[in-house]
């Protein structure tokens, strides 16, 4: 069955975005974190060069180059290296005299040199493979955290960074423990390589990372609800907004920000194609003091033109958006040729602009909390594409957020300790019945309190200004 609308055909599985799993299909995959984790780990190079398996070779291509990385890869390859072959290790030192770094059948000479070669003596003429385990260990155990800014601030690094650590793993005890479970277990690890993990029988736990992260967080008790962070809208959505701008002869986005996210939007459009949207002319955002304070910042994190509006209120219950963007909409349309509009709101009062508009084109972006049933159908019965912005892979969305909240704070902080040194000292001296000449007070300022000054900030979050005095 096919809907018409004015000149774009849509099937009407089309219509429901693939997101929801209406149609069977699933969310389009991410797998940076996977990739990470997996070169950390010690997955072999041929796993990341074979192109039916997960983990991205770009990002094998990129670690190569970070000495923090390639340490930890090389030491969890070790560590993983002598786990398997140890009881052959043992009966090669016992039986035949032979060296830990003689065995390269079981030992990799390769990762041992890169090791040296990155500063990392690991054998230091240990005999006994549990020593030589227990080394591995404690630089593994030592080095871990180097590796967190390879990771997105929002990942809980605790439980990440437990995968590496092997438990009671500078013991004898620890050790065998270990081993004892690894090879139980052993066609559960991901491509074998030992981690610190339950190892249970999920498949291959780095398939993607909206299967790895949510098990991550269940393996600490805890659960994983943002999957934005790790997956994205599926292939046919991406599709169908491509299709819409390409058989447009004129497109812009027309946003209501009173009833939008600017981090999930600012998220959705980065992550499309950049070739895609060019054919975009501009996004208008119609902004309103009750907003997010963040939309004055998108322009710098997109590629295409923003032209920003802020609207003020007559009356400060009383939001002139949706006028507004109903006024400037027919005009684009009427006035400068503008055929096909990419509506970003979740606001059901737009049903009537769109109704009023028959020979124009939407696409409408929504939110799930937000965008209601009735709306959702009526686009639905009329042929008109939606899909939810909330679904677009949103960790790139981070930039806007970062510098969204430095902003504010740096505004808060700023009028929380609204402070004045020159105000200060004409209340000191009057106090004091000192007399000090403006000169004097600024040599005063610049030799006796600029460098004593400091922010103290408590565990429960107070901030207190400390002047010390120096006799």
């Amino acid at each position: 069955m096919d809907i018409q609308n004015n000149r774009f055909t849509y099937n009407l599985a089309d219509l429901i975005p693939a997101d929801i799993n209406l149609s069977g299909e699933s969310y389009g995959q991410q797998y940076d974190i996977i990739s990470k984790v997996a070169y950390l780990i010690g997955v072999p190079k041929k796993i990341f060069e074979n192109e039916n398996e997960p983990p991205k070779v770009d990002i094998y291509n990129r670690l190569e180059l970070e000495k923090k990385a390639r340490i930890i890869r090389n030491l969890c390859s070790l560590r993983t290296q002598l786990e398997r072959g140890f009881l052959k290790i043992c009966q090669g030192i016992q039986r035949e005299g032979r060296s830990i770094i003689g065995m390269p059948e079981y030992i990799s000479s390769n990762t041992l040199q890169q090791l040296s070669e990155d500063g990392i003596d690991i054998y230091k003429n240990l005999k006994e493979p549990t020593q030589f385990l227990i080394n591995i260990n404690q630089n593994i155990k030592n080095r871990i955290n180097n590796c967190r800014d390879l990771f997105p601030d929002w990942l809980e690094w605790k439980y990440l960074s437990d995968i590496f650590i092997m438990p009671d793993g500078l013991s004898e005890t620890g050790t065998k423990k270990a081993a004892e479970f690894y090879y139980t277990n052993f066609m559960h690890y991901p491509y074998q390589q030992y981690i610190n993990w339950p190892a249970e029988d999920e498949g291959n736990i780095l398939y993607c990372d909206g299967k790895f992260v949510p098990l991550l967080y269940s393996w600490n008790n805890d659960e994983f609800v943002d999957m934005s962070l790790v997956s994205d809208v599926s292939d046919r959505t991406k599709g169908n907004i491509y299709k819409f701008i390409e058989d447009s002869s004129k497109c812009i986005f027309i946003v209501d920000c009173e009833n939008s996210d600017p981090y999930r939007l600012c998220a959705a459009v980065k992550n499309l194609d950049a070739e895609r949207l060019s054919k975009i002319e501009k996004i208008i955002l119609f902004d309103d003091v009750h907003a997010a304070s963040a939309w004055e910042m998108l322009s710098s994190h997109v590629k295409i033109p923003v032209e920003y509006i802020l609207i003020e209120r007559l009356k400060d219950n009383k939001s002139l958006a949706d006028v507004k963007v109903a006024a400037r909409t027919a005009k684009e349309f009427y006035s400068n040729d503008v055929d096909s509009f990419v509506l970003v709101s979740s606001d059901s009062d737009y049903w009537g602009l769109i109704e009023e508009l028959p020979n124009a084109n939407f696409l409408i972006m929504v939110e799930h909390e937000k965008c209601s049933y009735a709306l959702k159908e009526a686009l639905i019965q009329h042929g008109i594409f939606y899909c939810y912005i909330d679904d677009f892979y949103s960790g790139d969305g981070e930039g806007i957020k970062m510098e969204a909240l430095q902003r504010e704070l740096s505004r808060a902080v700023k009028a929380s300790l609204d402070l004045n040194l020159y105000h200060l000292m004409d209340e000191v001296l009057e106090r004091t019945r000192i007399r000090m000449t403006r000169s004097d007070i600024e040599s005063f300022i610049n030799r006796k309190i600029k460098n004593n000054l400091k922010l103290e900030i408590s565990d429960d979050g107070n901030i207190e200004i400390e002047y010390r005095v120096k006799k």
